[in-house]
């Protein structure tokens, strides 16, 4: 994974005034922090970090971020964006400092791969796990995980321990978490539903029309 470089600005300033002074100034306020970090107050150019996310494409990119006099330099990733839900602007940033020799968890997007049987079938690709998470080295967390599913069938599923990881990476769920599943169309769970309601009618029906009977009996022989 390739390592973008960040500038940032010690803040000395705080509070919601002096961080909408910053915001219309085109920066907005940053903290740094990690296990062995004490927090750091930072401040950083929104413009610098747009250009950061158009050049990953990740949402673990790995950053060095520089500092004070720019002799100062961290090794971190993004932990928490925070953004104006009706603008969508950046309002404040937290990086996290990481330890190239220590994994990390992340959460990786699950992509498919292939042109699925079941679906060509009528069936539908119901994707139950959109991310999971893993464990790897801060330079090692992959883009996405890959799922194959050309051969599966209406009816079939896959499950966590059926697929491949990257080598050093590995998941943090345990067990038969099922990722993805192909189910049978939706019309088809609907006609059965109705073949059985209409069933259950005639059931009602009959034991209504064996009452009837039975009660038409008891007066006769009276």
């Amino acid at each position: 994974m390739e390592t973008i470089e960040l500038k940032a600005d010690i803040r000395t300033t705080s509070g919601k005034e002096a961080a909408k002074a910053m915001r219309r100034g085109g920066r907005i306020p940053a903290v740094l922090y990690g296990a062995d970090t004490d927090a750091v107050s930072l401040s950083v150019e929104v413009r610098d970090l747009e250009t950061l996310f158009r050049k990953s494409g990740s949402g673990y990119q790995l950053i060095d971020l520089v500092f004070g006099d720019g002799k100062e330099k961290k090794q971190v990733m993004i932990k928490e964006l925070q953004t104006d839900p009706v603008t969508a602007a950046l309002l404040h940033a937290d990086f996290y400092e990481v330890a190239m020799d220590r994994k990390i968890a992340v959460a990786v997007p699950v992509t498919t791969v292939g042109k699925c049987e079941g679906v060509e079938m009528g069936g539908v690709l119901q994707i139950i796990r959109r991310e999971l998470e893993v464990l790897c080295f801060p330079n090692k967390v992959p883009e996405n995980i890959e799922v194959d599913i050309t051969d599966l069938e209406i009816g079939d599923s896959i499950h966590i321990e059926e697929l491949d990881f990257e080598e050093g990476v590995e998941p943090t769920a345990e067990g038969k978490l099922t990722v993805l599943i192909i189910s049978a169309p939706q019309k088809e769970e609907e006609e059965e539903e109705e073949e059985e309601g209409v069933e259950g009618e005639e059931g009602e029906e009959g034991a209504e029309a064996s009452e009837e009977t039975k009660e038409d009996a008891s007066g006769s022989e009276e």
